[in-house]
């Protein structure tokens, strides 16, 4: 029998296409899930409003769920509430790390109103000896960050409460 405790253990197997060592799970975008004899409801957020990934999310939890003989699934997409990086999981932050980004400090990015960078580890040697390149990574969710130890360069996933 399906339910949702099933449903939550199989988007575990639905990776986050921007950062594919975090799933959906880690990543923190699965707000809810319903399931009753109808269909199944997936209530997804976006990392930020107009994130480019949430249709292939999307497509990729109906494609699982249908392989797992799930085939009435209906997946909602909201904005409220906003998602926080507070949401990402302990083990989402340690796969980060060992990917090389810099997962969020516990602090709001404040650079832009004080000129002070976020205070960032290298995911690399661990230094606390880093600086901002630039307030854009690869994503719009990173910015990238070089370490003054290693001379390495690494993506920071910003954080946003």
């Amino acid at each position: 029998m399906v339910n949702s405790e099933n449903i939550w253990k199989f988007l575990e197997e639905v990776a986050d296409p921007e950062i594919p060592v975090l799933s959906i799970i880690d990543l923190g975008v699965v707000l809810d899930v319903v399931v009753n004899e109808e269909k199944c409801l997936i209530t997804i957020t976006p990392t930020y409003s107009g994130c480019p990934a949430m249709k292939h999310i999307e497509n990729q939890i109906v494609e699982l769920l249908s392989i797992k003989g799930i085939s009435n699934v209906e997946v909602k997409q909201v904005l409220s509430p906003a998602w926080t990086t507070d949401w990402i999981s302990e083990s989402g932050r340690r796969k980060l790390l060992e990917y090389g980004i810099a997962p969020p400090v516990d602090e709001i990015d404040k650079s832009i109103l004080f000129g002070d960078d976020p205070k960032v580890n290298c995911p690399k040697c661990g230094s606390a000896s880093t600086r901002m390149i630039s307030l854009f990574g690869s994503t719009a969710c990173k910015a990238q960050y070089q370490c003054k130890d290693c001379l390495e360069p690494f993506d920071y996933f910003k954080c946003l409460k």
